[in-house]
């Protein structure tokens, strides 16, 4: 049995520590400031209560507008080849590194009133920028690279061998996406959707720049959080602990999809059950 860091150097692991205390020292520092004799009142005020229901409101939202858009462009991504397929996929992962300001006056530019559509939607009676909607679209246009990234490579990881046997025994390609396709990269997806919502949950400055700042409206966690800060500090650190928690607990849950997928013997159960349906059949 190999020892507890066999193999790595101790300077390797002592850099690592250093690393984990930059982490983990601020953090520890937020929660020694929290004033934990009003923390329920804090974290319950109407204004917070708002601002938390809103957020996870969107954050679903735009999580599921993820999975809508994003399940596609992994697929497109990861199974088909074409002129130009590299710019689209640094176009696609862009939000990752763009800031999100510009990402909001990029969204702003294209729903805003003036914008592009804007007039469009204007004409439908739809008023997009500064709404609840805006939220979500800002939510989204910053979430959906973390779906998309972590779907297509563990479609690349997999292979397309399953899908190619499934097409010989003659499936149609939607059969053959809904039966073997998905059903591999299921651990991936749940792992994506996850770590999308806690970017939704997180965004502030696209949705500042495109949304506003309206309490029930568009004023999400993030922002009644940087409100609260120059008003009452207290409150600002109290909101920022709840969501310090939500997100932990969001990583943990997306790292244990993504264990349970790169799991061997659950690797092997789900391919087993894909040659099952194959050889008897079941992929028409």
């Amino acid at each position: 049995m190999r020892g507890v860091g066999a193999g790595v150097p101790r300077w390797v692991m002592v850099v690592a520590g250093v690393g984990a205390a930059f982490v983990l020292l601020p953090l520890v520092a937020m929660v020694t400031r929290v004033d934990w004799a009003h923390f329920v009142p804090l974290v319950t005020s109407p204004s917070s209560l708002d601002a938390l229901w809103l957020s996870l409101r969107t954050s679903l939202a735009a999580t599921a507008l993820c999975i809508l858009l994003g399940v596609p462009m992994a697929l497109v991504l990861a199974r088909t080849s074409f002129r130009g397929q590299k710019v689209l996929r640094a176009l696609v992962l862009l939000p990752l590194v763009l800031p999100p300001v510009v990402g909001g006056l990029a969204l702003l530019s294209a729903f805003g009133r003036r914008g592009l559509l804007g007039g469009t939607f204007q004409v439908l009676g739809v008023d997009i920028a500064f709404s609840t909607t805006a939220v979500v679209l800002a939510q989204t246009f910053v979430a959906l690279p973390f779906l998309v990234l972590s779907l297509e490579g563990a479609l690349r990881t997999a292979g397309s061998r399953y899908e190619a046997v499934g097409a010989t025994l003659g499936a149609r390609p939607t059969t053959v996406l809904r039966r073997i396709t998905l059903p591999l990269a299921l651990p991936a997806l749940i792992s994506g959707a996850v770590l999308s919502f806690a970017r939704a949950l997180g965004e502030f400055g696209a949705t500042l720049t495109f949304a506003g700042s309206l309490q029930g409206v568009t004023r999400t966690l993030p922002l009644e959080i940087y409100l609260q800060r120059e008003t009452d500090p207290d409150a600002a650190v109290a909101l920022s602990l709840v969501l310090v928690v939500v997100a932990i607990v969001v990583v943990a849950i997306a790292h244990g999809a993504g264990e349970v997928g790169a799991g061997p013997w659950m690797g092997v159960g789900r391919r087993m059950r894909v040659d099952r349906r194959m050889r008897g059949g079941d992929v028409e």
